[in-house]
C-alpha cells in the first residue's frame, strides 16, 4: 500500500480523538482554560509526531530492504516477515508453485511422446528410403527422396528440440575435429547440395575445438539446410549460375571461427537483426514456398550458447549470407547460459 494514503487512513482515527477530547475539555469542564487546552493538545501531538517520524523511518528501512529483495532471485513473500496480509501471499505463491509444477510436468510429458513418436517414425521411414530405391521412374524416384530427406531432416530436428528443451541437456564436452563435424553436416545434406547443384568449396583447417561433436554438427546441419534452401538468387535476381557454397575456417590464438557462406539470396537488412528470434520468418519471396517456421537459427543460437559458442551472421541482400560460428577454448561453456546470435 502506497504509504501516502497509508497515512490518510490513519489520519480519520487520530483527528476523531483530538476533536474529541477538544470537545469534552468545552463542554464538560467547568473551569475552561485555554492554556490548559494548549497544553492537551501538545501532550497529543507531540507524542502523534514522534510516532510518525519513527512510522517513517521504518517505512523507508523496510522499502530499501523490499528493492534489496527484488534485486535477487528469491521468493520475497517467504523472507519478510513483518507485512500486512503476508499469509494470503505466502497462500498464493504456493498455488502457483503448484500449478506451475503440474504443467512442468504435462510439458514433459509431452516431450517424452514426442521423442518416443520421432524414433518409432524412423522405422518406417529407413523402410520408406529402401522402397523408393526400387522405383524404376528415375524423375520419380527422385521426387520421392527430397520428400523422405525432408522428413528425415523434420524429425532430426524435433528431436534435437525436444532434447534442448529438456532441463539436463545431455552435453558431452571433449575434444573434436572440427573438419570431421563438417564433413558429417555435409553428408546430412548432400542430397539437396547435390539435387540443386551447389558449387561447393571446403577450406576446414586440422582444428580441434572444446565442444559436443552432435550439437555443433546440429547447428552446422542447420546452417547448411539454410543454405540449400535460400542460398539461391531470387527470379530475376542476377545472372544464372550455379549456386555457390564456401566453407572455411580460422583461428586467432584461442579463437576457433567456421565460416558458412552462400551466394544468393541473402537477408533483408530489416531482419538481418532478427532472424535468431523464435518464430522469425522474415519477408523473403522463398517463405512462401519452403513455409519456414523460424525456429531453425533460434534453436542453432540457443545450443550455440549452452556450448559456449557464438553465432554470428552478416549478410548484403541479394548477394550472400555468411555465418560464423565463433569458439573459444577456454573452460568455461555456460552451460546453463541461453545463447543468442548476433550480427557483424
Amino acid at each position: 500500500m502506497n504509504y501516502g494514503k497509508k497515512m490518510w487512513r490513519q489520519a480519520g482515527p487520530a483527528a476523531t480523538v483530538l476533536v474529541a477530547c477538544n470537545l469534552y475539555f468545552f463542554f464538560f469542564i467547568q473551569e475552561r482554560t485555554v492554556g490548559y487546552l494548549v497544553y492537551l493538545d501538545i501532550l497529543l501531538l507531540v507524542p502523534a509526531f514522534l510516532w510518525l517520524i519513527l512510522d517513517y523511518l521504518g517505512y523507508r528501512q523496510r522499502e530499501k530492504r523490499k528493492e534489496e529483495l527484488f534485486k535477487q532471485d528469491v521468493i520475497a513473500c517467504r523472507v519478510v516477515e513483518d507485512f500486512e496480509n503476508r499469509d494470503i501471499a505466502v497462500h498464493d505463491v504456493e498455488v502457483l508453485e503448484r500449478q506451475l509444477n503440474e504443467q512442468v510436468q504435462e510439458n514433459r510429458d509431452l516431450q517424452d511422446y514426442a521423442a518416443r513418436w520421432c524414433h518409432e517414425v524412423k522405422l518406417p521411414l529407413a523402410a520408406a528410403f529402401l522402397i523408393q530405391e526400387k522405383i524404376g521412374d528415375a524423375a520419380l524416384r527422385t521426387s520421392m527422396r527430397e520428400q523422405l530427406e525432408k522428413i528425415r531432416l523434420r524429425l532430426n530436428s524435433m528431436l534435437s528440440g525436444c532434447r534442448l528443451q529438456s532441463s539436463l541437456l545431455d552435453l558431452q564436452i571433449r575434444e573434436t575435429d572440427l573438419a570431421e563435424c563438417v564433413r558429417t553436416s555435409i553428408r546430412n545434406n548432400r542430397f539437396f547440395l547435390i539435387q540443386k547443384r551447389f558449387d561447393l568449396t571446403v577450406e576446414v583447417g586440422e582444428h580441434i575445438v572444446y565442444t559436443d561433436p552432435s550439437w555443433l554438427v546440429y547447428i552446422l546441419d542447420q546452417l547448411l539446410g539454410n543454405a540449400a534452401k535460400y542460398g539461391q538468387r531470387p527470379p530475376g535476381g542476377g545472372e544464372i549460375s550455379s549456386p555457390m557454397l564456401h566453407i572455411w575456417s580460422g583461428q586467432e590464438g584461442e579463437v576457433t571461427r567456421l565460416f558458412v557462406e552462400d551466394r544468393g539470396q541473402g537477408i533483408r537488412p530489416e531482419d538481418l537483426g532478427r532472424i535468431f528470434e523464435k518464430g522469425f520468418t522474415g519477408r523473403n519471396y522463398h517463405n512462401g514456398k519452403y513455409r519456414s517456421t523460424g525456429m531453425g537459427l533460434y534453436l542453432a543460437a540457443r545450443i550455440a550458447g549452452r556450448l559456449g559458442h557464438e553465432i554470428v551472421a552478416e549478410s548484403e541482400y541479394g548477394e550472400y549470407s555468411r555465418f560464423c560460428v565463433v569458439m573459444r577454448q577456454n573452460g568455461y561453456y555456460g552451460v546453463l547460459g541461453e545463447g543468442k546470435g548476433t550480427v557483424m
